[in-house]
Parts: structure tokens; C-alpha cells; sequence
């Protein structure tokens, strides 16, 4: 990795949309975000982490007519519900933002000038898709008909059901209103274009050097080959950030989304009266965390976007695999999906164990598969079973015997282990490889196990009772390691244990160097709690339930 620790390192997840509730897929980006910026904290990287809401386009506005509410009302209730549901899974961002707070609006319509003041966006008249019934032009999810690609049922920005290839409302056969089922007819309407064949070489370098996933690099690369086009960035809707200059136009919600991650850095700059411009204008390394489904606008429009604009562009773009649900595509429409507030804190599930389930389960660039069995299992054998099984039982012995820190000092194999465990981490993070990171710490775990199960100081503090001492400082100094090494995923987990451990200060603002650093007997520790409870199948058995229902609801009315 490049980075280093004079870098002014910020971190950015794909902003949320807010039409509709948290679900799983979400997850899926979020929380390796924020593993991934805890990691960086830990190592002494000097890092920030941006998000927030992306609140206007097309979907809103159908989604807003078919509530029966404005399309404000409706982006400020899933607004506040993304800052709760942040909150819950302890994703820490620094901001979480807003696309239609005026601080977004004022850096957008700034990109949009200084790209056309370097001749970067023409504007002509183009014939687009209307409805005579609606009287109104149809862009994007007002539209739908098939694709020119592979004959899919498609919308008019995207083959959504068939090919995932980006469209133009214009390019869709047997185009129909959305709203009133009428045919759309072609009616001559003034739009503003992006000239983005214009960067097909600096894109074609730009991927080549792109660091991150190469699941983005190659997507974009392919992508980018086949030929591009100008891309349309005005439409003719009622809610969005207005076109400077030609307000009777809003700018395509994609055209203006992504640069929330300026208008957010911006803003927590002023705030914390730092310098917005050390990320995005001079020197700053930017990382995307990203859904596979969005590559081609944050590695083909958005950096083209940023050259044409004279900013950075990014450093990494980390795209990860998709997600499924019992073996099924993730689909809200279809049941098969898993709500973030319905499912996991509503019912009580543990939310740290299931930032570990979503880090751990599978490689980051792979596709996810949630199943509750799996979740069960994974949960009760390694978390109960491991770390768990491994924390209490040395906590609870020494509280029966010494109720504090017994004598000793760091052995050699306990301090090579620890050091072996710290070096893996940083590699397997810095390759964005979040399963190895997890499976690392949890191998720690798993060594700290057989070492009290050899050491048996069950029999020691009867026959040599200074051994034992020294054999549990070691046991204690591998749980404050793994503390530390669990944060960045479980952070409240971690803080329990640290606590526990008798430890000042937060977890959360401790570096690696103190894995390292020896425990001081003498102190006392805290009552021993469990970490984990087992979960048992009536809880699966009940979610699994939950699951069907909602399956059969999506079919009644599919139907």
C-alpha cells in the first residue's frame, strides 16, 4: 500500500438513497468502510470517513407520488432513519451528510460552472421520451420498456432485470409511461451533455493505476473500451439541485450525488476548522467503498468529472460482491430481503455479531449469501465458542483466585504471536481482504485457548502458584491484544472486554503499539461478563418465519 502516514487519507461510502429503509445489502459497504477506517486509526493513519444521504432523482420523486407525501418529507424520514440505523451498527463516520442541505447544493452548481467554463459540457436540443397523458417528459423511472442490449424489461436509466448496462432514456424500445401505462412519443426538449468520450484515454490510465478491488478496475476497463458516450446530466423533473444558469432543468441525480463526498468533507472541515482542500485539491487520498452495482459511476463519470472539474481524483475504489438472501438475489420487490431495523434490532439480535457475520462470512469481492443457520452457526461456534469461551473462562478463574492482574511480564512466544498477529492484519488490510483480517484475530483467540488449556492453571495454582500467576498475566495480555484487534469489528464488544480487562481510557482511541505494551498486575478487574450469547434455533426458527412471511406477502401481491 502507498498510503502513508503524513497522507490526508479520506474515506467515502456509496450514499444510501433515501426512498426506502435500511437492508442488508447496505451492510455490505458500511461496515467494511468503517472496519477499514477503525484499522487505519489503529495503525496511526491520519483518517477521515464521509457519508450521507442521496435525496433526489427520479425515484424519489415516484417514490414521493406514490406515498402521497412531497419528495422533502419523504428524504428527511429516510434521512434520520440512516443516521439511526449508522448509529446502531457503530458506523462512525465523522459527517453524515445530506444532498439537499445547501452546503451540497452551493458545491455542486460550482462543478457544474468550472466544467463548463472548461468546455467540458455542450448543450443542444435532443428529442426524449413523453407522455401526452401526464403531459410531462418521462426520464428515468418514470420510464420503462426493453433493453437494445439483450431484450430485457429495463429502466429508463438502467437494464436493471437483464444486462446492468447503463442507458439512455432515449436508447429503450416500446418506452411507456411508468405512472399511466401510455406509450411514450419522442417530443424536442433543451439538455446539457457531458463530454465524456473526451476522457476515454485519461479514464483507460486512470483504471490501469486505480488502486483498491480489481473487480472495479476490470468492470470499468471493459466498460470504458466498448465506447462511451456524452452523458446526459439535465432533467426535466421538479425535484433536484437546479441546473445553474437553465433552472427550469435539475441536474441527473448522478451527475450530482458523489460530489456529496466534497460538499461533506466541506462541511465537516468547517466544523472542525480544518481544510477541505488537502483531500480534494491538493495531495489527499481518496477511497471509495462501493457496491459492485455502481462501479461504472464512481470509475468512469465521477473521475472524469473530477479531471474536467480540476480536483483529485480517487486513490482506491474497494467494490465489493453482491448480496443474497437464502440463496436468492436480493430483492425487495420479491421478499428476499433482510431490514436492518425489522430484523436485526427489533428482534434483539446482536449488531456486533452481525458486523462480524457480514466481514467474515465470505471474501469482500464475493458474493454474500445470508442464511440464518449460517448466521447461527457461525455465531455460536466462533464467537461463543472461540472468543467468547476464551474471555470468560480466564476472567472468571482469575477473579475466583486473584481479582486482579496476577504478576508477571511478557514471554518471548506470547510477544511473537502477538507481533505475527499485528503484521498479518495490516497486510491482509491493507488488501482490503476483511475475512483474513477477522480469521487473524479469531486465530489469536483460538491460540490464547490452547495456551490456558496447556498451561491447566487449574493444577498450577496448587503445585506452583507463581507459574500460574505468570501464565495468566500471558492469558491477559493476549485478551487485551485482541481487544484492541477486535474493534475496528466489534467495537462494542471490544469495549466491553476492555473494560473488563480493567483498562483506562477507550478502546476506540488505542493504537496497535499497545497490544504490545505490558499489562500492569496489580489491577483490578472487573466482574466477568459473557461476551456472546448463544443463539438458539427458536430465535432462527422465528426469523426464518419472519423471512417467509414476507416472501409470501411479495408473491400475494406480485399477483
Amino acid at each position: 500500500m502507498d498510503l502513508t502516514k503524513s497522507d490526508k487519507i479520506l474515506v467515502t461510502c456509496g450514499l444510501p438513497y433515501a426512498n426506502g429503509s435500511a437492508h442488508l445489502g447496505h451492510l455490505r459497504t458500511y461496515i467494511p468502510g468503517d472496519a477499514y477506517v477503525r484499522y487505519l486509526k489503529r495503525f496511526g493513519y491520519d483518517v477521515i470517513f464521509v457519508c450521507g444521504s442521496d435525496t433526489h432523482g427520479a425515484p424519489i420523486e415516484l417514490a414521493a407520488e406514490q406515498a402521497g407525501v412531497i419528495p422533502k418529507e419523504l428524504v428527511d424520514k429516510y434521512h434520520a432513519h440512516y443516521e439511526h440505523i449508522f448509529e446502531k451498527m457503530n458506523i462512525g463516520v465523522d459527517l453524515y451528510g445530506t444532498t439537499e442541505a445547501p452546503y451540497h447544493y452551493h458545491r455542486v452548481q460550482t462543478i457544474i460552472r468550472i466544467l463548463e467554463e472548461n468546455g467540458h459540457i455542450e448543450t443542444r436540443e435532443v428529442d426524449l421520451p413523453y407522455c401526452e397523458t401526464c403531459q410531462t417528459f418521462l426520464a428515468d423511472r418514470f420510464l420503462t420498456g426493453t433493453c437494445p442490449y439483450c431484450g430485457a424489461q429495463a429502466r429508463g436509466d438502467e437494464c436493471d432485470q437483464g444486462c446492468q448496462r447503463y442507458l439512455d432514456a432515449d436508447q429503450l424500445i416500446n418506452p411507456r409511461c411508468v405512472t399511466c401505462g401510455s406509450p411514450a412519443i419522442k417530443r424536442s426538449a433543451r439538455h446539457h451533455f457531458f463530454k465524456l468520450p473526451d476522457f476515454t484515454e485519461f479514464l483507460i490510465k486512470f483504471n490501469e493505476q486505480l488502486k483498491g478491488t480489481p473487480l472495479a478496475r476490470n468492470y470499468a476497463l471493459g466498460w470504458i473500451r466498448q465506447g462511451l458516450k456524452e452523458w446526459g446530466i439535465s432533467r426535466n423533473l421538479k425535484w433536484g439541485i437546479p441546473y445553474p444558469g437553465d433552472e427550469e432543468l435539475v441536474l441527473y441525480v448522478w451527475a450530482e450525488n458523489y460530489a456529496g463526498y466534497i460538499s461533506f468533507t466541506e462541511e465537516w472541515a468547517g466544523r472542525h476548522n480544518a481544510d477541505w482542500e488537502e483531500y480534494w485539491i491538493r495531495d489527499g487520498k481518496l477511497v471509495h467503498f462501493i457496491g459492485a452495482d455502481i462501479v461504472y459511476h464512481h470509475a468512469v463519470f465521477w473521475p472524469a468529472m473530477l479531471k474536467g472539474a480540476e480536483y483529485n481524483t480517487p486513490y482506491a475504489i474497494v467494490a465489493s460482491g453482491m448480496v443474497k438472501v437464502e440463496g436468492h438475489g436480493l430483492s425487495k420487490s420479491r421478499g428476499f430481503v433482510i431490514d436492518i431495523e425489522e430484523d436485526f434490532i427489533q428482534n434483539g439480535i446482536d449488531l456486533d455479531a452481525v458486523r462480524y457475520y457480514m466481514l467474515s462470512y465470505t471474501g469482500f469481492t464475493r458474493d454474500l449469501d445470508f442464511v440464518w443457520k449460517d448466521f447461527q452457526t457461525k455465531m455460536n461456534n466462533e464467537l461463543v465458542g472461540i472468543l467468547g469461551n476464551y474471555a470468560y473462562r480466564v476472567l472468571l478463574f482469575i477473579q475466583k483466585n486473584f481479582q486482579v492482574i496476577p504478576d508477571g511480564i511478557i514471554i518471548d512466544p506470547i510477544q511473537e504471536k502477538i507481533t505475527e498477529t499485528i503484521e498479518a492484519l495490516q497486510v491482509a488490510v491493507n488488501e482490503y481482504r476483511f475475512k483474513e483480517a477477522t480469521d487473524i484475530v479469531m486465530q489469536l483467540a483460538s491460540f490464547g485457548n490452547t495456551f490456558f488449556q496447556q498451561c491447566e492453571p487449574w493444577k498450577s495454582i496448587k503445585e506452583d502458584s507463581k507459574r500460574c500467576e505468570r501464565d495468566l498475566y500471558q492469558c491477559l495480555q493476549l485478551l487485551t491484544a485482541i481487544a484492541i484487534l477486535i474493534e475496528p469489528t466489534m467495537p462494542t464488544v471490544a469495549e466491553r472486554l476492555w473494560l473488563q480487562l480493567g483498562q483506562t481510557g477507550s478502546v476506540h482511541d488505542t493504537q496497535v503499539e499497545a497490544c504490545l505494551k505490558p499489562i500492569k498486575p496489580g489491577t483490578k478487574l472487573q466482574k466477568p461478563q459473557v461476551l456472546f450469547d448463544k443463539i438458539f434455533d427458536e430465535t432462527i426458527e422465528k426469523m426464518s418465519a419472519i423471512l417467509d412471511k414476507r416472501i409470501e406477502s411479495a408473491r400475494a401481491k406480485a399477483n
